[in-house]
């Protein structure tokens, strides 16, 4: 059998990829790479001698050439002298340099590939990993930014007519992650976007609208070819976390007194609609003062506009429709997103708190007050029976309630 001592081997880490050239003598080859040291090109020459492994770097191609025909043409006459190959064996090597010789690639080079490849798959044959990577990475496009999935989610988001107020917030929220994370969508982790979730001191809540949030984008990006099409996303198999249960922050009638008595125009129907007939901000927001009929003292919700997505009635108290009398009603309700911020301004000004959703939960508490029936004011609410009797019942008086819808302008 040849001299091991003279049997090439890749080059050195600092020399990686295809060799610029394969130097052939015989069946000896000696593979040439190209690196660079502090911005010069460097070639490079890997070879066994004397049981060794030497590198020899050059300046320029030339002078690898030549050292690279001395050391084939030893390593050729290595194999002259001292081959006792049987010729089994000698067809089989010749067979396999003729499979390589399209790659240009010795055959060294390429055993010692396919073993750090076995060693890290385990039992996993080769070739199906190869396959499964090719059949995943054809089921996506690679190389889709997060950015990129963003903008072209908000814009879409703005072709279906979706309201302004709606669109800010989940501008917010996926623009900032899209800041945390601007690389490839397929590159982020769940762990990553878990990170992302629990930044800051914020509730449960929160965190749990910023999921859902980031889980509409991962699933857009699935739909639109940007992730593999057969596999859950790493937002999917994310869980939300538990919400404990806390007590519903309420106004008390003469806190809303104080709101009212202070509110410019612009604020009057925020606060009178939110607080006295219980609809979500969201929903106000995608309100036309079409929808509000006075002479029937009913709010009529389209299906798109409720969050439960299905028509809802919502009757106008006559003290809300006493607030509302007084402002021009034409076009949408809220003609400004940035209206909702300056309402708890005007709160804060004025000394008062604003606990979560507290116009909708000091509606609820105050009208189950009147009508003792859990059932009409999910009804009218838009939300379960059991939520309203778990959340609300019994939270204020009726002299209360009385005094809350009689606050009048």
């Amino acid at each position: 059998m040849h001299d091991k001592s003279m049997t090439t081997r890749p080059s050195s880490p600092r020399a990686k990829g295809k060799p610029v050239a394969v130097i052939k003598q015989g069946s000896a080859a000696v593979p040439i790479y190209c690196g660079s040291c502090r911005g010069a090109p460097r070639f490079t020459i890997a070879f066994y001698l004397n049981q060794q492994r030497r590198r020899l770097t050059f300046g320029s191609l030339d002078a690898a050439k030549n050292e690279a025909r001395k050391v084939a043409l030893n390593i050729q006459r290595g194999m002259s002298n001292d081959n006792d190959l049987r010729p089994q064996d000698r067809e089989t090597l010749r067979t396999v340099q003729d499979m390589l010789s399209p790659l240009s690639l010795p055959l060294v080079s390429v055993v010692e590939e396919y073993l750090q490849c076995r060693r890290k798959l385990g039992d996993v044959p080769l070739l199906t990993a190869v396959e499964d990577f090719l059949a995943r990475s054809r089921s996506y496009q690679p190389g889709i930014t997060v950015p990129q999935v963003v903008e072209e989610l908000l814009l879409l988001k703005r072709q279906d007519g979706l309201n302004e107020h709606y669109l800010s917030h989940l501008s917010t929220y996926l623009r900032n992650f899209s800041r945390t994370y601007p690389g490839e969508i397929m590159k982020v982790t769940g762990a990553m976007i878990d990170s992302w979730l629990r930044r800051g001191d914020h509730s449960m809540v929160t965190r749990n609208n910023w999921l859902k949030r980031v889980k509409e984008l991962f699933s857009f990006a699935k739909r639109r070819g940007y992730l593999p099409k057969n596999e859950p996303t790493v937002a999917e198999e994310l869980k939300r976390g538990k919400q404990v249960d806390t007590d519903v922050g309420i106004f008390t009638p003469e806190q809303m007194e104080k709101l009212m008595r202070a509110a410019s125009a612009d604020l009057i129907p925020i606060l009178a609609i939110g607080g006295f007939s219980g609809l979500r901000g969201a929903e106000i927001a995608r309100l036309n003062w079409n929808a509000v009929d006075l002479g029937r003292k009913i709010i009529e919700l389209r299906a798109g506009q409720a969050k439960t997505a299905s028509r809802r009635i919502v009757p106008v108290s006559d003290n809300l429709a006493s607030w509302l009398e007084k402002v021009e009603r034409r076009g949408p309700v809220v003609p400004d997103a940035a209206l909702f911020m300056k309402a708890r301004r005007l709160a804060r000004s004025l000394g008062l708190a604003w606990p979560h959703n507290a116009l909708r939960h000091s509606y609820i508490s105050y009208r189950i007050a009147v009508v003792q029936s859990a059932a009409q004011v999910a009804l009218e609410a838009g939300n379960s029976p059991a939520i309203i009797f778990k959340h609300y019942r019994e939270l204020v008086t009726r002299e209360a309630a009385d005094q809350w819808f009689g606050i009048l302008p």
